[in-house]
């Protein structure tokens, strides 16, 4: 008769599980498809010259695009040193471990204990006439409990963690991108100041001289006192340009400490004029951006992410199998606890339908939607930002490249002219207002197509970065 009964308990049981097993496939989840981005991308990069294919200079490897042997070693020290890098591979190892507990969740919970309980029962109490006193029992139990992912719940929650890892992965690469554009600028920035400091120099050395031409020039009486005064107070001003850019310099250098996750320190460096990209400057379509920049695919994954969420409260709203067992050793004396005798076994499959929870599954589902739109509406707009940066970066490389040429025309004219006005001084065919005038036009002239030639690295660096080049 028992082994009837523990048959047919059994049978119960396997039919349990194939039914649980077979309606698995009946997901009331959806599988998320990427929204329609024509509007977003068409004229993207505000452009005449439309790319027409894929080729980006984003696929170009850093160390490629990059070729001073300095700035190469920088960016190799700030990718490992960098406290930014650094705490973003921290956050995506929390979100890898996120990411696995998802995935399991298609296992069954088991714990296991061994458990003493004292009962003392009322004398006048149904058990309390038997068992005099009180009653312990002891035990040693394994509980087992294992949810049918009939409606793709815990499907869909799998896939929520693994997309939240992605964005944190993404969220790394960005990182990595920032890092290596901001390094290359502070570098370009040092190798600007370096020669505006040049040139600095040079001006103050060229000024002394002249302070003592002019006083020379006040004892043969061309020029009057105020004159030699004007020449020392703009050889002085040279002189003050000349310590706020060696404390520029300074400053930058602090600034790349921090970038390289080092205390602050002097740096070898090569010179502006050494600097070249020889790669094409290549945009591809403005739907590379999907895949080549990581704010936008860490965009892409965060509505993602609330799409599979959105699955997980649809799925809330329908009944749970849950299959749950127990089975141990349970006994009234300690001595008898080991005993084939106090083996015990309970097995309980039940589906469970949500009925009146104080509206908390409404509610799950309408932030759940609240939150999805916020992710497209924050993907789209990441999109749009970063349309914008490629075109403001291309825009202003060109545009520095045409003022490059009109700028190396005004340091020749301008230095033709101080020459001039200083030969004619001492002639006595021009005053010392317009040396003076010419010596100013020029010196700024000269910083001035120094930081034009920055202007073009910059830009290059950060069309670089917009188009999302520098995390491979």
């Amino acid at each position: 008769m028992k082994s009837i009964i523990k048959h047919r308990n059994f049978s119960k049981g396997t039919l349990l599980v194939i039914v649980a097993l077979t309606l698995q496939s009946c997901f009331v989840a959806k599988d998320y498809t990427r929204p329609d981005l024509q509007t977003e991308t068409e004229a993207l990069y505000r452009t005449d010259n439309l790319p027409t294919d894929s080729v980006s200079i984003a696929d170009v490897s850093w160390k490629n695009l990059f070729t001073d042997q300095y700035l190469q070693q920088y960016i190799e020290e700030g990718l490992q040193n960098n406290m930014d890098v650094r705490i973003a591979i921290q956050q995506m190892v929390a979100a890898e471990a996120y990411a696995k507990q998802g995935k399991a969740g298609y296992f069954p919970t088991l714990s296991v204990g061994p458990n003493y309980t004292h009962q003392e029962y009322s004398e006048n109490s149904q058990f309390g006439s038997i068992f005099s006193g009180g009653l312990d029992t002891y035990d040693v139990t394994a509980n087992l409990s294992w949810e049918a992912d009939i409606w793709g719940k815990i499907r869909s929650n799998k896939r929520a963690t693994q997309a939240s890892y992605l964005q944190s992965v993404a969220g790394h690469q960005a990182v990595k991108t920032q890092l290596i554009s901001s390094i290359a600028n502070t570098y370009y920035n040092l190798l600007a100041l370096d020669a505006q400091l040049e040139i600095t120099k040079q001006t103050v050395a060229t000024r002394e001289s002249g302070v003592e031409t002019i006083k020379a020039l006040k004892d043969a009486g061309q020029v009057t006192q105020v004159a030699v005064d004007q020449n020392i107070a703009q050889y002085n001003s040279a002189r003050a340009l000349q310590v706020d850019i060696e404390t520029a310099i300074f400053k930058t250098e602090n600034t790349l400490s921090i970038l390289l996750g080092k205390s602050a320190q002097d740096f070898e460096r090569a010179s502006l004029d050494t600097q070249k990209i020889d790669q094409d400057l290549k945009l591809g379509v403005p739907a590379t951006l999907l895949s080549n920049r990581p704010d936008v695919m860490a965009a892409e994954y965060g509505l993602i992410q609330s799409f599979e969420l959105i699955n997980v409260a649809n799925s809330s709203f329908y009944p749970s199998l849950t299959l749950t067992a127990s089975g141990g050793l349970q006994s009234l004396q300690l001595d008898d606890l080991f005993n084939t005798s106090s083996l015990f076994a309970t097995v309980v499959g039940g589906l469970t339908q949500p009925l009146l929870n104080q509206r908390k599954l409404k509610t799950q589902k309408e932030v759940a939607l609240a939150n999805q739109e916020s992710a497209l509406l924050s993907f789209k707009k990441t999109l749009l930002v970063a349309g914008n940066e490629v075109s403001n970066a291309l825009f202003t490389y060109e545009a520095e490249t045409r003022k490059f040429e009109f700028r190396k025309n005004e340091v020749e004219a301008l230095r033709t002219a101080e020459a001039n006005s200083e030969e004619l001084l001492k002639n006595g065919y021009a005053t010392y207002l317009d040396l003076l005038t010419a010596r100013e036009s020029a010196l700024s002239a000269e910083l001035n197509i120094i930081d034009s030639k920055l202007q073009q690295l910059v830009a290059v660096v950060d069309l670089y970065e917009a188009l999302g080049g520098g995390w491979r």
